[in-house]
């Protein structure tokens, strides 16, 4: 990454959280900064979980338009939740401690996962009308069961469920934010462990067999990490369709090249310049009047149209 890229994302990102900090704060401020600090560090792990998570998964599918959201992994979230409310009830979900919802939701995410896209990721060529309508069959299928289950329970169950099924960034779930900050840590330090071999992945098949990468097992490494981290920013603000799109996609449009060691960090500052900078200006000076995962899934929206559109006329 060049040195100016670099210390720009930088500087735009400390004046983010500057603003972020001290725009309308009044009364104690020790009160102020712990109660904005927590929400500013669990905005950041958002932003670093999902936008990681995004292009990794695209380097091990090999194509630039598949996200963890679109392929149905938000949707599979969003059903484990309702799953769990429909089972156990809306007092009995609410009585569960936190961390064990957490620990339960991380766990069938990673097995579901796995078993749904590990198989199609071991093929030597990926096509990718075949991803796309292999995560919009499994998206679809995700959302009619959640449906079914949520004309089935108490209109009461039913409202809290949907309050924790869309993206809140001002409703932020800071009792497991250590947890979700050490798990996030590790799982980044082992993707950028492993930043040449995503290199070498995005090379394609037979060249990354050749370059003596074993591909298959290193796919379902990634993809184990990639649920990880989706797992951690959907508990923490809920799903978030196409902020990993299009934070990787303005990354790419910036980048001086497509290094991992370049792309990493990059995504990671643009995630969190466009969360921060897009809740400052959002919470702070136009008083909520819009949340911000409208406006970013309507712009994310576009991204993934221009480029369908784009891969269609190549």
């Amino acid at each position: 990454m060049s040195d100016k890229i670099f210390w720009m994302i930088c500087v735009l990102l400390l004046v983010c959280v500057i603003c972020f900090m001290t725009i309308g704060a009044l009364g104690n401020w020790e009160f102020v900064l712990h109660f904005r600090g927590k929400k500013l560090i669990a905005l950041v792990l958002v932003a670093v979980s999902v936008s990681t998570s995004t292009l990794a998964f695209q380097t091990i599918t090999r194509n630039r338009i598949l996200t963890p959201s679109i392929m149905g992994f938000d949707a599979l979230y969003v059903l484990l939740l309702t799953f769990a409310v429909f089972t156990l009830g809306g007092m009995g979900y609410g009585a569960l401690p936190p961390a064990l919802v957490f620990v339960v939701n991380l766990v069938l995410m990673l097995v579901a996962s796995l078993a749904l896209f590990g198989t199609l990721l071991g093929q030597r060529q990926t096509d990718l009308m075949r991803m796309i309508l292999t995560g919009i069959i499994f998206g679809v299928l995700f959302r009619s069961l959640t449906s079914f289950m949520q004309r089935m329970i108490d209109p009461n169950e039913f409202t809290s469920i949907q309050v924790a099924s869309y993206a809140n960034f001002n409703r932020v779930d800071t009792t497991l934010l250590w947890v979700s900050a050490i798990l996030t840590c590790v799982a980044l330090a082992v993707i950028w462990r492993l930043r040449h071999n995503l290199d070498v992945l995005s090379l394609g098949y037979e060249t990354a067999t050749n370059l003596g990468e074993p591909v298959f097992r290193r796919q379902l490494q990634v993809l184990f990490l990639v649920a990880l981290l989706v797992a951690i920013s959907t508990s923490l603000v809920g799903p978030v369709i196409f902020l990993g799109l299009l934070v990787v996609s303005i990354a790419r449009a910036i980048a001086p090249n497509e290094s991992h060691a370049v792309m990493l960090p990059l995504a990671s500052g643009v995630a969190a310049i466009v969360l921060v900078g897009g809740q400052t200006l959002l919470e702070r000076v136009m008083g909520l009047s819009t949340p911000l995962v409208v406006v970013i899934d309507f712009v994310g929206g576009l991204v993934f149209l221009i480029l369908i559109l784009r891969e269609g006329r190549r």
